[in-house]
């Protein structure tokens, strides 16, 4: 495994405090001011196949930084294993000099709970750069569904414990562990139906096989068309496009569920080149062009810098294992 480290002078040194001093200030120095980064094109692996929100998200954010950097920041599809794909070779072949990036999601930080042999440390093998979005989750129902609201639905399940089922895109997702996790809270039991993707769950309740679906804003064209009602959404606020359905946080539930994702690199990087690249993303996600891919797409706003991406890692990677030992999930 190749580790480069920070480049620094080959001078003579007197004294053992003027060479910790010198070093530190080789360290410390942005790579950027010595006018070394960029040189060459970044490469910023997406693990997902092209045409999804989360691929056209970032690749409009790699667009926009190609302008901003002066040298162009190319995608990489690299799908497989979940969207986790990419996270061994970040973590541990990848070179930290800030030429490799990826995409950072809870999946990345849930996997090593869930199999037998974690092949990555979520807090120390990266280096986090940037939060930058997420998506929008709901509950949603057949339109011709007797339960017309959110208190409707949870009285019918706390009367009928096992009776209603929801379909997710997939067991251990971070709409299945929040649903869960609802369940929990409320004291009611419901069935899951896993399916493969969102559009199989949507699929599943038009034609009456699921009761209702936990995931992603697939169901919003169902839901604009009238063929299905959306009796709650997950984000902080109201979304734009569904005004009218209230947040759990309304309804009494102390639970905001974006999946937010962000972006970073293998362990050890320079802070100067992190610096360089959290602004020229930060930029880039503020762009309106940004703003209007992720409008499309239902992807709710949720900027951390560096500092404070690196913090919710460490409190997100404490409740995904709390969450995966309590529900008992594993992937293997």
């Amino acid at each position: 495994m190749e580790r480069t480290q920070p480049r620094g002078g080959r001078g003579f040194v007197t004294g053992r405090r003027g060479a910790l001093a010198i070093g530190a200030g080789l360290l410390a120095a942005p790579a950027i001011a010595q006018g070394r980064f960029p040189e060459r094109p970044i490469r910023l692996i997406i693990p997902w196949p092209p045409g999804g929100s989360a691929d056209s998200q970032l690749r409009s954010v790699a667009e926009i930084c190609g302008r901003s950097l002066g040298q162009p920041v190319v995608v990489e599809n690299r799908s497989g294993a979940g969207g986790t794909l990419h996270a061994s070779f970040l973590a541990r072949e990848a070179r930290p000099d800030g030429y490799t990036l990826g995409q950072m999601h809870l999946s990345v930080l849930r996997r090593p709970f869930l199999v037998r042999t974690p092949q990555w440390d979520p807090i120390n093998d990266f280096t986090h750069i940037i939060g930058m979005t997420g998506w929008l989750f709901g509950v949603a129902v057949h339109a011709d569904s007797p339960h017309r609201t959110w208190a409707d639905y949870v009285a019918f399940a706390k009367a009928n414990p096992g009776r209603l089922t929801y379909s997710t895109s997939g067991i251990a997702t971070s709409n299945h562990i929040a649903m869960e996790d609802i369940c929990q809270r409320l004291g009611i039991e419901l069935v899951h139906v896993p399916f493969r993707g969102a559009n199989e769950g949507v699929t599943a309740v038009l034609g009456g096989n699921v009761d209702s679906i936990a995931d992603s804003s697939t169901w919003g064209p169902q839901v604009e068309a009238g063929r299905m009602r959306l009796l709650c959404v997950w984000s902080a606020e109201r979304a734009p496009r569904f005004p009218d359905a209230p947040t759990l946080k309304e309804l009494g539930i102390d639970v905001v569920v974006t999946s937010p994702y962000g972006v970073s690199g293998p362990p050890r990087m320079d802070p100067g080149v992190v610096r360089v690249l959290h602004d020229a993303m930060k930029a880039a996600l503020f762009d309106p062009q940004n703003a209007a891919v992720r409008a499309q797409f239902d992807m709710p706003l949720v900027y951390l810098d560096t500092e404070g991406y690196q913090n919710f890692v460490v409190q997100r990677v404490a409740y995904e294992r709390e969450m995966v030992q309590r529900l008992g999930l594993r992937m293997e």
